[in-house]
């Protein structure tokens, strides 16, 4: 029998920042928090499908909807290019916003983070049909560290 090898991250940092950070003077170079967060599973429930970058990308030149699932704060800052923001917190009241009939990814700041998953968990216990849902795992630290665009989030109102 193979024995049990402990495996553990590293304890999160006073003040962990959730996004990554370009550094000045480098394009194309980040620096990432890897402290914080709980890493999220791969599937989050049956019928929702986890998609990657190329997705996501093939996704929006289809014109089908994405979601950030963020806070205000983070999506004020950056959010990928032609998402719509509905912060997790409020997805069971704004739903009715959503198509069901069309597939939609969800996303956040990345593996580490569970805004989307919960929003994700909320809609399927309002009875939304899983398989219109897609899971972006990666979220905005792969979308960024991969070198893709971002631009800037507008405050919403009424949202």
């Amino acid at each position: 029998m193979t024995p049990s090898i402990p495996i553990q991250r590293m304890p999160p940092r006073k003040e962990p920042f959730l996004v990554p950070r370009p550094v000045s003077g480098e394009p194309g170079v980040f620096q990432v928090d890897a402290t914080w967060g709980t890493i999220q599973p791969m599937v989050l429930a049956e019928g929702v499908r986890t998609v990657g970058e190329l997705e996501v990308i093939r996704h929006l030149q289809h014109g089908l909807p994405v979601v950030d699932a963020r806070t205000q704060e983070f999506f004020a800052q950056a959010t990928i290019p032609g998402a719509i923001h509905i912060p997790y917190p409020e997805i069971g009241a704004r739903m009715g916003e959503l198509d069901r009939t069309r597939p939609t990814v969800f996303f956040c700041n990345g593996p580490q983070c569970g805004q989307s998953p919960t929003a994700i968990r909320a809609l399927l216990e309002a009875g939304y049909p899983p398989e219109q849902i897609l899971y972006y795992r990666g979220g905005l630290h792969d979308w960024l560290t991969l070198g893709l665009p971002v631009v800037p989030g507008r405050q919403q109102v009424g949202g």
